[in-house]
């Protein structure tokens, strides 16, 4: 039965294909005598300046101000035949028709061959076109496909043979080929992108130019295809080299060769590494041919206002970067996190600047990221369990377990692994919320190894970092950068922080209208929430931490703007090839990143004293005259979890006594006498954590993790140095019995803090402003932090707890000011309250 079937499906096949050949030559023999009527147009018309008025035109989001016209005024120059340089000629013919000199006009196997696949795909698809046709097609007809202009293409192609001989066939097809916007003919592309008339062009450099009218648009060396671009021309110079027009020498030599290609002089563009960017997104969409003469009308999400104010400080920080940092470029991207739109995107200093690749873009090229991708490593941590308070000692430590805890090897040939700090300094035991503010290289190795690499790839891929392919090529220098990104990717990866865990795509297109002003296509939001609401706001809370940041970081750093919640980290890589710097709002996330393109050391200074100028200035400006939008606060720590986990790093055994007696405390006591005490008893967090189970029961041998000799040395060392060395169990430990519940509030879950002494009406200038706390146990305060509009101001662990100031003497004093206090009771347990105070500026 299988074998009739094939026998018949192959009957069926084959009478198909003959019943439509012969309707193809039926249908060419009337076509024949109809296509003999047709004459061959004088083709000096052609040749006469055009404006292609119905190309596409692409605006920025309010659809008023023209970005760039995709074909806008026709540029062409006309030489002779002689004047062309073989190299083209025979790139051309190579990549396009070898047997161009050998057949009369077309190719008859060619035609069958596209006649079948377009009669079985019902639409014509194939073309089968010699270049004597592309001239045809490109100069006479128009570019409908259908197969009756396809006959009538073939006759006139058989005309023009007749006519004209093959170099002047060949002469007609390099003078007006397309070779991407408004530009035609082989000596117009090799004075625009090469500087050079076409008779002077290197073998690669034409075999580049050969490879461009399949696809002008989508192979522009300018956009985000250059290597399809690069592929191709490799191609080009294999059929020249099987054809015989090169020798191998010439052909290993065109294809290293190392082209530069100069970018389109101004012709009007604005912003033109997006525009570029677009054009890309367009061309997977619309054909070339669409793209030139169907009056499209593409609204981007540009917003032109940051665009130039982008292009303004690139401009004036590339010439200082140049001069003190040997830094030679700079990207930048901002995005509305909101939506992925992309609002400004500035692929380098000087798009014009040829010695540079001025016109590569930077912001779509993977560069290594540095510590700036260290907060995905954290969110994946809190994920699991770890907090913002959870205890990491950092001290120099070997993380190669072929390796002693002192950094030699125990195995012939290993190559030990022990990260240093960026600043040489080493805090001891150190939160998580502050090894991320100051960006410590250690603890966040060791953060990477509790949390696991493939589970940090997961969380990448989630918030749209898609370049990590192969976990197996990523260890533990990953967090510190080991991986490669793209500027654009890791803005809008941070853009999920601040749009509170959900996800939007990358969108630089609003809608396409067509020339009736009809919309095409409307790129609608489509956000994910990709990560749990609460661990976006706790990465927001810890990048905006300002004492976070201390002491590596001075509380008056270049990521502080008095008067507003901004979340931001830098990164440098540790070869200085890359210097970079995100931020966000929660309407805006702007990314920075200076380098060299080709990947030579910049001075050995770090991205806050490279990058953070230029970020500064520009966030600066945006959110001058706008209100500052607060991050949401995430869920404060819970009690109820392990001491290392909330901050504990004297002991991982803790036990409950009545502050009154001593004794063990129970059920019966009150809660404000209850009092957490500790057994001594300092090692690393391997000692009280399985490490994929953070919150889980303690292991039963930690000694079986690779890592916990290697960890467990150097802190039992520094504890014994600093007179924490001895073990002293007091009771057997206990869990907390008022802990213990779903209430992940603190022992004092009912204290009430109040603000007092502030009036409700404006206060002068000159006039003193008294903020007093107050609570209903005020014997229960250790201590109260003071903040106005969240920079801190002072503290105090002494009643009355009040702080006095002046306005005119605050830095940031608004008309209207948030007043925020925080309070911390004897078990350190956190609580805020804030209030308004409004200022007379006048």
């Amino acid at each position: 039965m299988r074998k009739k079937t094939k026998k018949f499906i192959k009957k069926t096949g084959l009478q198909a294909f003959l019943v439509g050949l012969v309707l193809f030559f039926l249908v060419g023999g009337i076509g024949t005598i109809w296509a003999s009527t047709l004459q061959i147009p004088d083709f000096d018309s052609f040749f006469q300046e055009q404006n292609l008025s119905q190309s596409t035109k692409i605006y920025d989001k309010t659809g008023k101000i023209l970005l760039y016209d995709v074909a806008g005024k026709a540029r062409r120059t006309v030489i002779p035949f002689d004047e062309m340089g073989e190299y083209v000629k025979e790139a051309t013919i190579s990549i396009e028709d070898s047997d161009f000199y050998n057949h009369n006009g077309i190719k008859i196997t060619s035609i069958i061959r596209a006649f079948a696949i377009n009669l079985a795909s019902g639409e014509v698809t194939q073309g089968g076109s010699t270049l004597t046709q592309q001239v045809i097609k490109n100069t006479l007809l128009t570019k409908e496909k259908k197969i009756s202009r396809k006959i009538k293409e073939a006759i006139l192609s058989l005309k023009l043979e007749r006519a004209m001989s093959k170099d002047d066939i060949l002469s007609l097809y390099l003078n007006e080929a397309p070779y991407g916007g408004n530009i035609y003919g082989i000596e117009e592309v090799s004075q625009e992108f090469f500087q050079k008339p076409a008779k002077e062009l290197t073998v690669a450099e034409a075999a580049y130019l050969a490879s461009l009218p399949q696809a002008p648009t989508y192979l522009s060396p300018f956009g985000k295809n250059k290597d399809k671009l690069d592929a191709r021309k490799n191609t080009t110079l294999k059929r020249m080299y099987d054809l015989g027009y090169i020798n191998k020498e010439i052909y290993d030599q065109a294809k290293n060769e190392e082209v530069v290609f100069h970018p389109p002089e101004g012709n009007g563009i604005k912003a033109p590494h997006f525009v570029f960017y677009v054009i890309g997104q367009l061309s997977d969409d619309y054909s070339e041919e669409d793209l030139k003469t169907k009056g499209l009308r593409v609204i981007t999400t540009l917003d032109w206002e940051i665009q130039k104010k982008a292009e303004e400080l690139l401009v004036k920080y590339g010439e200082k970067n140049k001069r003190d940092f040997d830094a030679n470029n700079a990207g930048f991207i901002a995005i509305d996190p909101k939506t992925g739109s992309i609002l400004s995107m500035v692929g380098s200093v000087d798009y014009f600047d040829v010695e540079n690749e001025g016109n590569f873009n930077v912001t779509t090229a993977k560069r290594q990221p540095g510590s700036a991708f260290k907060p995905f490593v954290y969110a994946t941590a809190f994920m699991k369990g770890y907090t913002p308070e959870t205890i990491l000692f950092d001290l120099p430590t070997e993380f190669n377990t072929n390796c002693n805890p002192n950094g030699t090897p125990n195995t012939p040939g290993a190559v030990c692994y022990m990260p240093e700090n960026y600043d040489g300094q080493y805090a001891g035991p150190i939160t998580l919320r502050k090894s991320l503010g100051n960006s410590k290289n250690v603890t966040s190795v060791k953060l990477l190894y509790l949390t696991g690499i493939n589970d940090v790839l997961n969380t990448a891929k989630l918030v749209g970092i898609t370049s990590f392919t192969d976990p197996k090529r990523y260890g533990l220098s990953l967090v510190l950068g080991g991986g490669e990104v793209t500027l654009l990717e890791l803005t809008n990866a941070y853009s999920v922080f601040a749009n509170e865990g959900a996800y939007n795509k990358p969108k630089s297109i609003e809608k396409i209208v067509d020339s009736r002003n009809e919309v095409l296509k409307e790129y609608k939001n489509e956000s994910k929430q990709v990560i749990d609401q609460n661990i976006a706001r706790t990465i927001s809370s810890v990048l905006d931490d300002d004492e976070a940041r201390t002491p590596s970081f001075s509380i008056n750093t270049l990521m502080n703007i008095p008067g507003y919640n901004i979340a931001a980290k830098t990164g440098t890589t540790n070869d200085y090839k890359d210097a970079w710097i995100i931020g966000y709002t929660p309407s805006i996330t702007i990314g920075a990143w200076v380098g060299n393109n080709d990947n030579t050391p910049m001075d050995k200074k770090v991205a806050g004293q490279i990058v953070a100028p230029l970020w500064n200035e520009f966030m600066v400006d945006y959110l001058k005259n706008k209100p500052n939008e607060p991050f949401n606060p995430p869920n404060q720590t819970p009690l109820n979890i392990k001491p290392v986990l909330r901050g504990v790093w004297q002991s991982g055994d803790s036990y409950f006594v009545d502050s009154r007696t001593g004794d063990p405390a129970d059920e019966n006591t009150p809660k404000q006498y209850v009092e957490e005490r500790f057994n001594s008893g300092v090692h690393s967090i391997l000692y009280w954590v399985s490490k994929n189970t953070p919150t889980g029961p303690n292991p039963n041998r930690p000694e079986n993790d690779p890592q916990f000799t290697l960890w467990e040395t150097p802190v039992r060392n520094w504890a014994i140095s600093h007179g924490f060395g001895g073990e002293t169990t007091n009771f057997t430990p206990k869990p907390n019995p008022f802990l213990n519940t779903n209430n992940q509030n603190n022992i004092d879950s009912n204290l009430e803090i109040k603000i007092n002494s502030i009036k409700k009406e404006a206060y002068t200038t000159n006039e003193t402003v008294n903020i007093s706390v107050s609570s209903d146990n005020d014997s229960q305060i250790s201590q109260v932090d003071f903040f106005i509009n969240n920079i801190y101001l002072s503290s105090t662990t002494k009643k009355p707890f009040t702080y006095t100031f002046i306005p005119k003497n605050i830095s940031n004093i608004r008309n209207s000011n948030e007043v925020k206090v925080v309070v911390y009771d004897k078990n350190r347990n956190r609580f805020e309250e804030k209030s308004i105070v409004l200022v007379n500026e006048s």
